[in-house]
């Protein structure tokens, strides 16, 4: 098989996963907004939330994967199952015992945290009382996310896609399950949350023992910290680790500042975020979940020629699924959010609120999958430290975005500044690789993404044009109904534009569907 096939083979398997997950993520919100709405609730759980989930992807699961990957593939080549197993064991060991400390010292200083990361809230007492006690009961999950990452790896690694991916869809289940069966037993509801986000981070960590166990790779206790590997392991996790602290930089700017803002900007911005989350999750980083393995392979085979193959097809891959759902994106903001949000607690004026953010969002949505397929390039070759420059920088562009945009737009401003700091990192990363390789296939790609622009243009006058004629006045089922009329006319539309634009995307995975199909029948 191909590298090809094994990208577009394990990108079909993580995407139908992620759909799921995704489906279920938006019943969840939708849950938490029929009930929280976008006040006071919601705003301190958002950001307490956010607060326990950048600390984890620094310390934990982002730095952790990027690093373990790549030399946890090349280790396994060259050992034993059960020398495979043992540097597992070691690195789970003490990913345990760093995550368990970060966890004690962080809920010892989560108003200190809170009083950093959100200061606008310091304002309003009973809101950053609020935000500091859920920031406390929330850091236990960060342990548990970060083993999890290790069972990620390691099945990644063996190009097990399914059991992660499906992980989410259980942590969803658990956040939902205490909307509606805790939440009403409890004095103060917003709690109930939290006991969600723990029974879920505690769930996506056992779902991947039977798998772990199947290819003898279950962790057991290790303290053999002086393994080779593990070293490699972790002086390339420093790098990324500072890498990715950049990119939750960018994260900590927006908290900052909307905290500032009135209320119902936080919440504005983390329903707007999950939603653009859509394409991302199902396709975009189920393609760079799928390139890793593959191109980690190729670098240790030294088959540069392969690498430049597989990164060309991965991000005109990518580029065929996120320019359309952009484009739908910016057409449909409004009637999405309607449809997913505006009941119960969540008010008109905060689905405008919402859908206005997204439509700022959306326009970053190419260049952060783009970046994310370059960025595992870099990974690929153990080079953590260009990304973190690239990082820094687009880290500053975001923060002089921020301050320039947010007077004139309030937290639209700070959508389109995280969108414009997408673009500048997205264009130094391309710029880099290709001094480094010389050509990779840039013309392919660029033609390719103007076909996909062109046919993803038909599909937005089409659905655009159905809005206009039918939309007026319409609520409840009616409304529903439209949208999936839409989503419907969309689909074929670009279908049927990207045929008469010959775009080879479309041919491959068709044509990949098909041998799927006869092989499964």
């Amino acid at each position: 098989m191909s590298h090809e096939k094994r990208i577009a083979g394990a990108a079909t398997v993580i995407s139908a996963a992620t759909s799921l997950s995704r489906v279920l993520g938006y019943v969840r919100d939708a849950a938490i907004a029929y009930v929280f709405g976008a006040g006071l609730f919601a705003d301190a759980f958002f950001m307490a939330f956010r607060i326990s989930n950048l600390l984890r992807r620094l310390v934990g699961e982002g730095a952790l994967t990027s690093s373990f990957v790549p030399i946890f593939t090349e280790e396994k080549g060259s050992r034993t199952v059960e020398s495979t197993r043992e540097l597992a064991s070691s690195v789970f060991t003490l990913l345990a015992i760093i995550l368990t400390a970060v966890t004690a010292l962080g809920m010892i200083f989560s108003e200190q945290i809170v009083w950093v990361m959100a200061p606008g809230f310091a304002a309003d007492p009973e809101k950053f009382a609020l935000t500091v006690s859920l920031t406390r009961f929330l850091f236990p999950y960060m342990v548990f996310i970060g083993l999890m990452a290790i069972a990620m790896g390691v099945l990644n690694s063996y190009r097990h896609f399914a059991a992660p991916a499906l992980a989410p869809v259980f942590f969803n289940l658990a956040i939902i399950a205490s909307v509606f069966a805790v939440a009403p037993l409890l004095v103060s509801p917003v709690y109930a949350l939290v006991i969600g986000v723990l029974a879920g981070g505690v769930l996506q960590l056992l779902i991947q023992v039977p798998f772990l166990s199947k290819f003898g790779m279950l962790p057991k206790l290790s303290f053999r910290f002086s393994d080779p590997a593990i070293k490699k392991i972790f002086i390339l996790m420093g790098p990324a680790t500072f890498g990715i602290g950049i990119y939750q930089l960018n994260l900590f700017i927006t908290m900052w500042f909307s905290s500032r803002l009135p209320e119902g900007a936080v919440s504005y911005l983390y329903y707007a975020g999950r939603l653009m989350e859509l394409p991302l999750g199902i396709f975009a980083v189920s393609v760079t979940t799928a390139v890793l393995p593959s191109l980690s392979e190729q670098v240790a085979k030294k088959e540069w020629d392969g690498v430049k193959s597989s990164l060309s097809f991965a991000i005109r891959l990518v580029n065929f699924v996120t320019i359309p759902a952009t484009i739908g994106l910016l057409v449909l903001s409004v009637p999405i959010v309607d449809i997913l949000f505006r009941r119960g607690e969540f008010t008109s004026l905060d689905a405008i609120g919402t859908s206005s953010a997204l439509y700022w969002y959306a326009l970053g949505l190419v260049p952060v999958a783009v970046s994310r397929i370059l960025i595992s390039v870099f990974y690929s070759m153990k080079d953590t430290a260009t990304p973190v420059w690239v990082a820094f920088f687009s880290f500053l562009a975001n923060t002089a975005f921020c301050f320039a945009l947010v007077g004139p737009m309030g937290h639209n401003g700070l959508a389109l500044a995280t969108t414009l700091a997408s673009a500048v990192n997205c264009a130094i990363l391309f710029v880099l690789l290709k001094r480094r390789f010389g050509r990779f296939g840039g013309r392919e790609v660029v033609v390719s993404g103007l076909k996909s622009l062109g046919a993803s243009l038909a599909m937005g006058l089409v659905v655009y044009l159905i809005i206009l004629k039918f939309g007026d006045g319409l609520s409840g089922s009616a409304s529903t109904i439209l949208l999936a009329v839409c989503l419907g006319a969309g689909v074929v539309t670009y279908i049927t534009a990207s045929r008469v634009f010959g775009i080879t995307e479309l041919a491959f995975l068709k044509g990949f569907f098909l041998k799927r199909g006869k092989k499964g029948a």
